[in-house]
C-alpha cells in the first residue's frame, strides 16, 4: 500500500474536522470534500481551534511542518488525489454506500478507504464497491484530534495488507490502534457505551436522577479511573490480594440482581424535554466552542500526566513522540 502524504476526507462534520486537525498537525496534507460549501468555514474553524491543543499535547517534540488544507465540493477530485480516504458522512447506510461506491470507482486500487462509522460493519459497506478488499472501518472517538483510540475492523474480504496499512497510518498520526478480532455491530466501545446510555434513559424516564446527577455519578467516581485503567483491571484491583476468585465470590451474584435494564425505554417527548433542560442547565450558557476548549485543555493535561507513568493514552503519546523524534533524527 502507498505512503500517505495526502488524506482525503469524505464529509467534514465534527469527526471530519477532527481527522483534518490531527493529520495536518502531523505534516499530512488534507483534501476535504463535502456537498455543502458552508462546511469549508466549519472545518477551517475546527482546525484553528484544535491546533493550540495539539501543540500543547506534543510540546517539545520536533513535529514536521503542518500539512496544507484544501476544500472541494467534488468528491471525485478528492478521491483522485488522496493516498488514504476517511469517510465521515452521517450514519445512514444508503448514503454511505452511495458515496463510498462513487469514490471507490475513482481512487486507485491501492488507496485504503476507511469509514468512521460508529456501528456499521465492513460487510454492510462493501455493496457496489470497487475493490472491496481495501474498504475497512476506522472508528475514532470525539474529539478525534485528542482521543487516540481508533477501532480498525475488517472482515473475510479485507486484505491483511490493508488492515496493516491502515494501522500504520493511524499510528503515524499518534493513534492507538485496536484491531478487532472480527466484525460486530457497534464494534467494541460503542457497544459498551450503548449499555450505559440505555440505563441513563431509564433513570431519566423514571425520574430517578437528572442528567447532571447522572453525569456527577460518572465524573467524580468511575470516570475518574477509566482514563487510567479499564473496568476489568479496576474490578480485579478492587478485590485486593483476594484476586479473581475473591472478586467473583463477592460480586458474581450481582449479575442476576435487577439493578439495570437490558432494553431502552421508548424515547418519548418527555424524555427528550428532560434531557434538553438538564443539559442546558449543566452548561450554564457556555457555547459549544467554550465547552470544547475546557474539555480539550483538560484532556491535554490528563494525557501529559498519564505519559509520565506511561499508562493509558499517555503510553500512546509517548510512543508517538518517540516515532517523531526518530524520524526527525534521520
Amino acid at each position: 500500500m502507498r505512503k500517505v502524504r495526502t488524506l482525503g476526507l469524505l464529509g467534514t462534520g465534527v469527526i471530519g474536522g477532527g481527522w483534518a486537525a490531527r493529520a495536518l498537525h502531523c505534516g499530512i496534507d488534507v483534501i476535504a470534500a463535502d456537498v455543502d460549501p458552508k462546511m469549508e468555514e466549519w472545518i477551517r474553524e475546527t482546525v484553528e481551534h484544535a491546533m493550540p491543543q495539539l501543540q500543547a499535547l506534543t510540546a517539545g517534540v520536533p513535529m514536521p511542518a503542518p500539512g496544507k488544507l484544501a476544500f472541494t465540493l467534488d468528491a471525485a477530485a478528492m478521491a483522485a488525489q488522496a493516498d488514504f480516504i476517511q469517510e465521515n458522512v452521517p450514519e445512514r447506510l444508503e448514503l454511505k454506500l452511495r458515496v463510498l461506491e462513487s469514490v471507490s470507482k475513482v481512487a486507485d486500487p491501492d488507496v485504503v478507504i476507511s469509514s468512521s462509522t460508529s456501528g456499521f460493519m465492513p460487510s454492510e459497506l462493501h455493496t457496489g464497491i470497487s475493490h472491496p478488499e481495501r474498504v475497512i472501518v476506522g472508528h475514532p472517538f470525539n474529539p478525534v484530534y485528542l482521543c487516540p483510540l481508533v477501532e480498525v475492523v475488517g472482515n473475510s474480504q479485507t486484505s491483511p495488507e490493508v488492515k496493516e496499512a491502515a494501522a500504520e497510518f493511524y499510528r503515524s498520526i499518534g493513534m492507538h490502534v485496536l484491531t478487532l478480532r472480527r466484525e460486530v455491530s457497534g464494534h467494541l466501545s460503542d457497544r459498551l457505551q450503548e449499555s450505559m446510555w440505555r440505563e441513563i434513559l431509564h433513570m431519566v424516564n423514571d425520574d430517578i436522577a437528572s442528567t447532571s446527577e447522572i453525569d456527577e455519578s460518572i465524573v467524580y467516581g468511575p470516570g475518574l479511573r477509566w482514563a487510567i485503567m479499564g473496568m476489568s483491571q479496576l474490578y480485579m484491583l478492587s478485590a485486593g490480594q483476594g484476586g479473581v476468585e475473591y472478586f467473583f465470590k463477592q460480586f458474581g451474584p450481582s449479575v442476576d440482581w435487577p439493578w439495570s435494564h437490558n432494553t431502552a425505554p421508548a424515547v418519548t417527548r418527555e424524555i427528550i424535554d428532560r434531557f434538553a433542560k438538564g443539559t442546558a442547565d449543566q452548561v450554564a450558557g457556555k457555547s459549544v466552542r467554550e465547552q470544547e476548549k475546557i474539555r480539550d485543555e483538560c484532556m491535554v493535561a490528563i494525557q501529559r500526566v498519564l505519559a509520565k507513568y506511561n499508562m493509558g493514552a499517555g503510553k500512546t503519546l509517548n510512543e508517538f513522540e518517540a516515532r517523531i523524534r526518530a524520524k526527525a533524527a534521520v
